[in-house]
């Protein structure tokens, strides 16, 4: 496969060498290049040839890279081929439950193990060949972050509806084998993964160490879409805590024999058993942060952080509304209730957006739609200056998931829209007063 070459770096050593964009890369020492990871791995040598079509005509450069990282060539995109479309039908699966109507992208169910490496994405595995766990293990390409659900491999099978699906976990082992660190998360479905299928499940992810790195346990998101999908139940009080129970006395274990706890629950679910959230050494390192686990707990000691070294001294009268989901509104509205109380000038409130577009299941201020936004937002009395979580909008930068855009909340209220990162406690301290 060849790939064509979209940007040369200014004064790259591949500048120098008179390699443009517009020329097709053919191989890297003869190895051929058929996405960002071949690349990356066979460029690490110090001495390059790179096979190219330039103008029409074969050509090959030499290079001796030194001291440099990079040889300075840019392509479209990371992949440089399609990205990997996911083959399963899990029964959970949360694309499943999106109504009709949305734009095309958001339908796209992902499952490649480069974007695994790249962006942290989880994968399943069903997706690999050989010749891909061959060159994982060539390249050392890690961590990778896997999608498990469960170690049961008649299990798995049922519950990704892949008739390939067990017979997969054979590649966690010789992934773990050949020393590749692996993420694993575990999206557990009330009465089919968790329980006793849950204890077996992390016993088994256990004897994977020390490449097993961490262990998510996520509760099953449920929107009111699911007409013609399977039954399920979402977590209560009393199922939620069941599960702490079991997740939490296997990490104390593992926190014994190993010094990791190895094993999380999503905060989501000590929010769904209204505990309280563990202490901050519970997480030791945040392996799992982008999971959703340590997220409230990380947030609020950063934020505490920035409260205290914060040197505002602004004597306006300043005031700000913030916009969040369910789950998020107590945590931020306790934040409110300290700058308050500190800069008694700054005047902050909290608005929380409950999902009508989803269903009141869905609490995460990330499925937060515009529309939902504007509707339970006009008739109140908020701020000219509304700070919305950049969880909100989607990879485009200013798109709530509906479509609606940030220009279009601001013209609905009449009001100035900020965006802060919500998991950032020293931007959402700055964005709440105006830094």
């Amino acid at each position: 496969m060849s790939v064509l070459v979209s940007e040369v770096i200014k004064k790259s050593i591949a500048d120098k060498k008179g390699i443009k964009p517009g020329d097709v890369l053919i191989s890297v020492n003869s190895h051929e290049i058929n996405d960002v990871l071949d690349y990356r791995f066979y460029i690490k040598e110090e001495k390059l040839t790179l096979a190219l079509i330039s103008n029409g005509k074969a050509k090959k450069v030499k290079l001796h890279k030194k001291e440099y990282d990079d040889i300075g060539l840019e392509f479209d995109t990371y992949l440089m081929d399609k990205q990997h479309h996911c083959k399963n039908k899990c029964v959970f699966c949360f694309i499943d439950q999106l109504p009709p109507g949305m734009r095309e992208t958001l339908y796209f169910k992902d499952d490649d193990s480069r974007m695994s490496f790249l962006f942290g994405s989880y994968v399943t595995l069903t997706n690999l060949t050989e010749h891909d766990v061959d060159r994982l293990i060539e390249m050392h390409i890690s961590p990778v972050n896997v999608s498990v659900h469960t170690m049961n491999p008649a299990l798995r099978v049922e519950m990704m509806k892949n008739k390939h699906a067990g017979e997969c976990l054979s590649i966690l082992k010789r992934l773990a084998d050949a020393g590749i660190q692996l993420n694993t998360q575990l999206v557990l479905c009330p009465g089919i993964n968790d329980g006793k299928e849950l204890e077996f499940s992390l016993t088994e992810l256990e004897k994977l160490r020390p490449s097993i790195q961490s262990i998510a346990a996520v509760p099953v998101g449920l929107t009111k879409f699911r007409e013609g999908l399977p039954a399920l139940k979402a977590y209560t009080k009393e199922t939620a805590r069941e599960v702490i129970s079991i997740v939490d006395s296997f990490g104390d274990k593992c926190k014994e024999k190993y010094g990791t706890r190895l094993a999380y629950c999503a905060d989501e679910f000590y929010l769904k058993a209204e505990m309280p959230m563990p202490e901050e050494d519970y997480y030791e390192d945040y392996p799992q942060l982008e999971n959703g686990v340590g997220l409230w707990k990380n947030l609020e000691s950063e934020f505490s952080a920035a409260l205290e070294t914060c040197d505002y001294d602004e004597k306006e009268e300043r005031r700000v509304s913030l916009v969040t989901g369910v789950a998020a509104s107590p945590l931020i509205e306790y934040f409110v209730s300290l700058v308050n109380k500190k800069y008694p000038n700054v005047r902050a409130d909290v608005f929380t957006v409950k999902n009508d577009f989803f269903g009141h299941s869905i609490t995460v201020a990330g499925l937060v739609t515009g529309q939902d936004l504007i509707a339970q937002i006009k008739d109140k009395n908020h701020a000219q200056t509304l700070i919305i979580p950049s969880v909100m909008l989607r990879s485009e930068g200013d798109v709530f998931l509906d479509d609606v855009s940030v220009e279009d909340v601001e013209t609905a209220l009449s009001v100035n829209v900020g965006v802060t990162d919500q998991n950032d406690g020293f931007a959402l301290l700055d964005n709440i007063l105006g830094i």
